[in-house]
């Protein structure tokens, strides 16, 4: 039985919204060769097969589904995330994005990203990945030290991570590594000797997470030892930070840093609270209208989400924001943004006056978490070490 969507209430209160922000496709393949203990994505591991060409089918349905929602629009950004997207061929990727250049209207310009694990590294794949229009590589290394990748449970060693970040500088225009710190076992030596192998590869991207334990991942429920103390993850932070921007990378989100020009878009995308139609199991949407915002999620099981995309009802849940619920939702984004936002952009993209904040942007300033300049939301470095209290002043 295909599930319906279940839609909320109609809400008390709606926006108003002079224009449409910009708008990107997210496309979730959400298989990967073993579930990592940390990953509390929607992931699953993918067994003897992957059904690609069924799961190709399912995404073009769900995509011809929701093309009234977005007609006329230009998607600006498009993201192939999971799971690990480069378990598919690249004859599935080319597929994939020659549907969307059908269906949808692509900038010509637009940033095409797709994420990629090094164990599945093949450098014919990689060129494979390129010539059907990725243009940005972002690769999932987390460390460089085989200790610490073991620690993680992922499938991928030293030498493939330095062999998939060698060959992604070599194909695309720009690409991402994706690491991670305060990692089981590691000190502070060992994060900056991490660090120093990740900058000697001259990444004009670097995004760089503390490592949480996530409620249900295996983690969660069973820490692992060595998990390095407050004081110390506190360190390594200061000493990303150092070593980056002396390497010519501006830390320009929370845990981002890019050279000039290589910025990640789609993600700038998401924490200036634009829009984004998010395909296959499991994936988010956040789509504008002139009179509300809507958000949705498709079905989460990849199996339950074929079935569903394919009789046309891919969406699991259904809702239409109230506008009580945007200064919370643009703030929990725009605040990860070290320069913030124009002021500006709360009105244009929420479609409500500054009044609906000004009492918390007051008890911000006063506490030294946000930057008093009248003209923007922008945090301070104390706002951007304590984010979660200062986004939580903005949630009613």
């Amino acid at each position: 039985m295909v599930a319906q969507p279940v839609v909320a209430g109609v809400p008390s209160r709606r926006p108003r919204l002079g224009s449409l922000p910009p708008l990107s496709l997210y496309v979730h393949l959400p298989w990967c060769l073993r579930k990592c203990p940390y990953c509390d994505f929607n992931s699953h591991e993918a067994g003897a097969e992957v059904p690609e060409s069924r799961y190709l089918d399912a995404l073009r349905a769900d995509l011809e589904a929701a093309v009234p929602q977005v007609w006329g629009r230009v998607v600006q950004t498009v993201f192939i995330g999971g799971g690990t997207p480069s378990l598919f061929s690249a004859r599935s990727i080319d597929r994939l994005l020659g549907d969307v250049r059908a269906l949808l209207r692509l900038a010509a310009d637009a940033e095409v990203t797709l994420e990629a694990n090094p164990g599945t590294f093949e450098r014919a794949r990689f060129e494979g990945y390129r010539d059907a229009g990725v243009n940005r590589l972002s690769l999932g290394v987390q460390s460089f030290d085989d200790d610490r990748l073991r620690a993680l449970g992922r499938v991928h060693d030293r030498g493939q991570a330095l062999a998939a970040a060698q060959a992604a500088a070599r194909l695309f225009p720009t690409f991402n590594l994706d690491l991670m710190a305060a990692l089981p076992g590691q000190d502070l030596p060992g994060l900056r000797s991490d660090l120093a192998q990740a900058l000697a590869l001259a990444p004009p991207h670097l995004s760089y997470y503390a490592l949480t334990l996530e409620p249900n991942t295996l983690f969660a429920s069973r820490p692992p030892a060595g998990l390095p103390d407050e004081d110390t993850a506190a360190e390594m932070q200061a000493w990303i930070e150092q070593a980056t921007a002396a390497a010519g990378l501006h830390r320009y989100e929370v845990s981002a840093y890019a050279r000039v020009g290589h910025r990640a878009r789609h993600n700038l995308n998401y924490w200036t609270f634009g829009d984004y139609l998010g395909v296959g199991a499991g994936a988010h949407s956040k789509l504008s209208f002139a009179d509300r915002i809507v958000r949705q999620a498709r079905l989460r099981h990849p199996r339950r989400y074929m079935d569903g995309a394919l009789a046309g009802a891919a969406i699991e849940e259904e809702r239409t924001l109230d506008a009580g619920d945007l200064p919370f939702e643009f703030m929990l984004n725009a605040l990860r943004l070290v320069e913030g936002v124009p002021v500006a952009r709360f009105a244009e993209r929420t479609g409500m006056t500054l009044a609906a904040i000004a009492r918390p942007i007051r008890m911000a300033a006063e506490r030294g978490l946000l930057d008093p300049e009248p003209s923007a939301l922008r945090p301070t470095p104390l706002g951007l070490r304590f984010l979660n209290d200062l986004q939580q002043l903005f949630l009613t």
